[in-house]
């Protein structure tokens, strides 16, 4: 079930970059990325970029900080990389870049999580927060922790977050 405490007046196109950090992925078997770009737009959200990038700290940063010159883009979804394995860096890349963190965003994604693998959700760094002018959320990899992120917390949520940051 999905609230909305106070519904918003008129939904807004927000304009989104996608990243996925990965080693292995391509464009083709990327289907987190290519279900986030979907979901995205069945909601009425344009995709201004789309990238991977290796699992690498400073790529990561580097990519973020590009984004964040783009005035065109409103919001930056990364996918991949939030575990604790050895080459998941992307939490660490990211959280050090936040202005400020959203950290009701991961509390969420993790009790929902619960619900549907287990005591693993607490191994899952999923993250959000404000990054210069944009909403910067991160995702883990697999297909379903990204559709239970965008349908559950980001897609009801997105026009709203944005409306805040831009008042």
């Amino acid at each position: 079930m999905t609230h909305s405490p106070h519904p918003d007046k008129q939904p807004i196109c927000v304009a989104c970059a996608v990243v996925t950090v990965s080693d292995t992925r391509t464009p083709e078997t990327d289907r987190s990325g290519q279900l986030i770009q979907e979901l995205l737009q069945q909601a009425g959200h344009s995709i201004a970029d789309y990238i991977l990038v290796p699992d690498e700290p400073d790529q990561i940063q580097a990519h973020l900080q590009r984004l964040s010159q783009r005035s065109e883009v409103q919001t930056v979804i990364f996918s991949g990389g939030t575990g604790i394995a050895p080459r998941d860096t992307t939490y660490d890349a990211i959280e050090q870049q936040l202005d400020k963190t959203l950290p009701g965003f991961g509390e969420l994604f993790r009790f929902l999580s619960y619900q549907d693998i287990g005591s693993r959700a607490m191994a899952s760094r999923a993250v959000a927060g404000i990054c210069g002018p944009q909403l910067v959320f991160s995702l883990p990899g697999s297909t379903n922790a990204v559709r239970l992120a965008m349908e559950k917390l980001i897609l009801p949520e997105l026009g709203h977050l944005v409306r805040l940051l831009n008042a």
